[in-house]
Order: structure tokens, then sequence, then C-alpha cells
């Protein structure tokens, strides 16, 4: 029975995913191993990460790797996200942890990111879905894909990212305030109005939203509501809430709000007013949430059960 392998490692956690095809399940989970990390805590004010962080991310891998049941032969894809990717040293990175572990990280570029994310949603949404446009909110960047296809007709990545927008605009630990809210607000409107083309969530057009950070808020806002059906799916109204919890809280509170993880608490805020002005330029009034995206999209290429693309993806902007 075929098997697949995927490590990704990004801000919060290195991950090693094992999976198998088998009928009657697209991807059957053989194998899962999680190592904690904390990778916005080493980066400096340039993005690089630090002499601790660099060792993190060693010790990480090599607890991953050393844990992984796979079969023999068995290739695993080890890929690094953004906040290696962008990181001025990130060479160096990859280098200490090929010498260190034997696995050499692969970097991504944030337009391969969103249409694996694409690929992901469209074999979650199942054969008879049309039109999906995907967001992807990551730390680094935002990812949104469009097509009617196996593949996207358009992607795009932006440097908008959770844990960007959290260094730039809202450091320190702080309550911001309104004029601080409504001028970041204002940053990301503009940087997506700049965008040519962004594919807008037109009647018949199924939106999808694969990332950790619209999960949680989803969470959060359902709390509000206290129907735990609508964890599946956010409006605009309920993430405007979210919003005006996460915005009225202390970043260390965050995480005593429900839904929200002690790991992504700091740039949560962030995060709610990137999915606020995301969906609003691409006038969503309401996302489902998809729980496979970039990792899953790799794991479905790998076992063959999503084709790959006989050329790449129209890239705008």
């Amino acid at each position: 029975m075929r098997q697949a392998g995927v490590l990704d490692v990004g801000c919060h956690s290195a991950l090693l995913t094992v999976v198998r095809r088998r009928p009657g399940a697209v991807l059957e989970p053989v194998f899962s191993r999680k190592v904690r990390l904390s990778l916005h805590e080493t980066l400096d004010r340039k993005g690089r990460l630090d002499k601790a962080g660099m060792k993190s991310v060693e010790r990480a891998v090599a607890e991953a790797v050393a844990a992984d049941p796979r079969p023999r032969g068995l290739e695993v894809f080890a890929f690094a996200t953004s906040v290696i990717r962008d990181a001025p040293n990130r060479d160096e990175v990859i280098a200490r942890v090929a010498r260190a572990t034997g696995t050499r990280l692969r970097v991504l570029p944030g337009e391969e990111e969103a249409r694996l994310a694409y690929v992901a949603a469209r074999q979650w949404a199942g054969p008879t879905a049309g039109q999906l446009l995907v967001l992807d909110i990551g730390g680094g960047t935002v990812e949104i894909a469009s097509g009617t296809r196996d593949q996207p007709s358009v992607v795009h990545s932006l440097p908008l990212g959770a844990r960007r927008i959290t260094r730039d605009w809202l450091p320190g630990s702080t309550v911001p305030s309104r004029r601080s809210l409504a001028e970041i607000l204002q940053h990301l409107r503009r940087s997506l109005e700049a965008v040519p083309g962004l594919p807008q969530a037109e009647p018949g057009v199924r939106v999808l939203a694969c990332s950790k950070t619209f999960e949680q808020l989803a969470r959060l806002a359902a709390a509000q509501t206290r129907t735990p059906r609508t964890r599946r799916r956010l409006t605009l109204p309920r993430l405007h809430t979210a919003v005006s919890l996460l915005a009225d809280a202390a970043p260390s509170r965050r995480a005593k709000l429900p839904g929200i993880s002690r790991h992504r608490a700091e740039q949560s805020l962030a995060g709610a007013l990137i999915a606020q002005a995301l969906m609003e330029a691409c006038g969503a009034t309401s996302v489902e949430i998809c729980p496979w995206s970039t990792r899953e999209g790799l794991l479905l290429e790998h076992l063959g059960v999503a084709p790959t693309p006989a050329g790449r993806p129209r890239r705008v902007g």
C-alpha cells in the first residue's frame, strides 16, 4: 500500500506526517509526530534566526526524524515555511540542520504554497465543487488561489502574514489603541487593493479558508454564539466580534479566549485583522474552514491522488 511523508518545519512546530492511500480514504494517517518550536522568539529585527533558533530547529528535526517509523525507502519531503524561507540567513540554517540531522530542508516559493493549498482544498471539497477561492494566512505571507480545475488559474503570495504584521505593527505587550487598529487595517486594505486581478467571491464561488488562523478565529466566534456547528464557517460579522475581543485583551490574556492557542496568541489579533481585510478585499461575507493546506497538497501529489501540473499557474502581480 503506497505511503508518503512530509516534514513541515514552521514557526510553531516541526510536524512529521506519514499517510497512505487506500480505498475509501484519500489520506489515511499512519503516523504523526509534532515537536513544538517558538521561532518567532528567536528572530531579530531583520528576520534572522539567532543561534538559539537554529539550535531549536536542529533539535526539532532530529526528534521528529528519530520517531519516524516509515518503511525503508519511503522518501519524506522536508520543507520549511516562511519563517525560515524568508530569513536572510536561511542558507546557514538549512546547512546546519542538514549537517546535524542528515535532513535537508527545502523551501517553497509562496506561489507554490498557494498552489498546493488550492490542490488540497480542491480534493477536500470533492469532485462536485465548482469554482474555488482559497485563502491561507501564514506567519510571513498570505496565499490566495482560485480556479475551476484541478490546478489554480491564479495564485498570489503577499507579505502580509500574521507574524510579520505583529512584528511591524503590534510589538510589545500593550493593548493597541483604536487608532492603531484603524491604521493597520488601512495598510492591509491598501496593500490588497494594489494587487491586480485579485479573485472575487462572486455568486457561485465557494470560498475556503485553509489555515490555523482562520480555524482559531472560527472557534472563537462560535464560542460567543454558543453554536459549535459554526466552527466550520466564519462570517464577516462574527469576525468583527472576534477582532474586538482580541483587541480588548492584552497579548498575555488572549490565550485564555476560547479557541486561541498559547502558541499563536501573540499574533492572533494581527491574524484577525488580516482575515477581515482579506475577506473584504475579496468580497467574501463568509468562509468555509478547510482543514487541509500546503502539507496535504504535497501528500496528495506524492501519492498520485492529485495530478501535478503540466505547467505553472499564472502568477499575477
